[in-house]
Parts: structure tokens; sequence; C-alpha cells
């Protein structure tokens, strides 16, 4: 019995340290990945000027004229400061959790979400990239590890591609793997190409050029039927501010079936800042 007890004891003592050190890992994992994503900002960016735009559909040409200043560093890397609410519901019963996040966005390449949100005594944590998904409940219990395989990955490849359009629009610059088509007269759409993968995401802007609002068909299973299908996801920006020469929105919501009956912003940021790491230029830093 004695023996038992003992087995008992080192098995309740020993469940949270491995717990707490697979956690660690975690943390570990996602200070690498930043890092990595880091790395890719470019060291000498060219500055803009209004003659890349040249060819462009003219949605795009204000786009690109309202979100960049002439001479900007075209910086492709940025790391977003966060808070607002994450809905872990659904439209009728959105669950919004307070939310606050740091994410390192390198489109074409990647990206990291790391975000803690808490509702009440119920905490939430972990972190979202193209390679997987990791949460936590109270910073013990892994409640969701998904990723590495080609569904998430073809899912947040849209996720980061939209995303540039709020936050790094150098990266969507026309070059290699992106090209740029008249919709309407107040909407271009961008087409990424890259690794294999495709994605389209459209823009609506406001006769300045201001963007007004994102949508995209997004590889999803946010579904009753739980199935990765192609559905509508996109959001609305505001609240401008300038960051270091960038013009970019420190308000986005945005959630799946966008623009439909079902629509549903599980997600709502407000941006605190906006910095462009390893920048030698404006004197950020990582």
């Amino acid at each position: 019995m004695k023996i038992f007890f003992l087995i008992l004891l080192i098995l309740v003592v020993a469940a949270p340290v491995a717990l707490w050190f697979w956690r660690q890992a975690d943390h570990n994992a996602d200070q690498a990945a930043m890092a990595k994503l880091a790395a890719l900002q470019p060291a000498s960016p060219e500055r803009f000027d209004l003659s890349l735009l040249e060819g462009l559909p003219e949605p795009a040409r204000r786009y690109f004229r309202y979100t960049i200043q002439p001479g900007t560093p075209l910086y492709t890397v940025a790391r977003i400061s966060m808070t607002g609410k994450f809905g872990m519901g659904n439209r009728d019963a959105p669950d919004y959790m307070d939310m606050q996040a740091t994410q390192m966005l390198a489109m074409p390449e990647g990206f990291i979400w790391k975000m803690s949100a808490s509702r009440g005594a119920l905490r939430v944590s972990g972190s979202d990239t193209e390679q997987w998904t990791r949460f936590w409940l109270m910073g013990l219990l892994p409640v969701a590890r998904m990723g590495g395989d080609p569904d998430h990955t073809r899912s947040a490849f849209g996720r980061y591609v939209a995303e540039a359009v709020f936050w790094t629009p150098a990266a969507l610059l026309p070059g290699p793997g992106v090209a740029w088509q008249l919709v309407d007269v107040n909407t271009a759409r961008v087409i990424v190409r890259h690794e294999g993968m495709e994605q389209a995401v459209d823009v609506v802007v406001a006769e300045d050029g201001q963007p007004l609002q994102v949508s995209f068909d997004r590889w999803s299973n946010a579904n009753a039927e739980k199935v990765h299908r192609l559905q509508p996801f996109g959001g609305y920006l505001s609240e401008f501010r300038e960051f270091e020469g960038f013009i970019l929105p420190t308000r986005v919501e945005a959630g799946n079936f966008f623009a439909t009956d079902d629509y549903f912003p599980f997600f709502i940021g407000e941006i605190s800042n906006i910095e462009f790491p390893l920048s030698s230029v404006t004197g950020s830093s990582d």
C-alpha cells in the first residue's frame, strides 16, 4: 500500500512538472519563430517612390499612395502589439474574451501570433503560426494542438496575406509572386503566389486611398460541418495612424462568413504599436 501511495505521489508531482516543461518548450518555439521571421527584414530596403506603382490598377495605386509615404524604407516585416477581444463562440453566443497579443508578420514566409485572453477566472494562452496552433487553458492544460498539415498551411497563408494588406503594405508591392487586378472603381485584388499556394484578396479603398475593408475566400473548417472548404472571410479597417512612414489601421474587426448574414467578427483588435524590427534606418531593434 505504501508503494502504491508513493507511486501516486510521484505521478501527482510529475504531471504538473512535465506540463510546465511542455509549456516552456512552446514558449521557446514561439521566441525562435519570432527571431526567424524578424531576421527576414531587408537590411537596406529600397525607399518608396511613386514610380513603383506604374501599371497598377487605379484603386491599388490609391491604396499604396495612402499607406506608404514617399521616401519610406520598404520594410516588409512588422511586429504588431495589440489588445482587444477574441470570440471563442459563434454569432449567437460570441463568448468574447479580453485579449492581448504580439504578432510578427513576414509575408510571404509566415507569421506568429502569440496571445493571452481572459474572461473572469478563465485564462487561455498560446500561439498561432503557419506551422501550428497551440492553446493552453490556465497555462497548464493543452486544449488545442493543430497544424503541420496542408489544410492548416493553406488556411494560415490566406490569413497572413490578408494581414499584409493591414500592416505590411510594402510586402505587396508588385514583384515576383505578387500581382494586382482591377475589380471595380474602388476595389483592387492582390494575388500572392508562394511555394505552390495562391491567395487572392480584395481591398476596398476610399477616394483618398484609405483601405476600408478586406475580403477573400479562405480555406477553413470554421463551419457547422467542420470540413475544410473555401468560404468568405474578411473585415473592416479604421483608426489609421502613422508608423515610421506607413499609415496603418489601429482597429481591425474580422471574422468568418464576411458580408453574409452569418458574419461573426471573432477578432476585434486595437493596435497599440507597430514597429519594424532590425530597422537600422529608423532605429527600431528586435
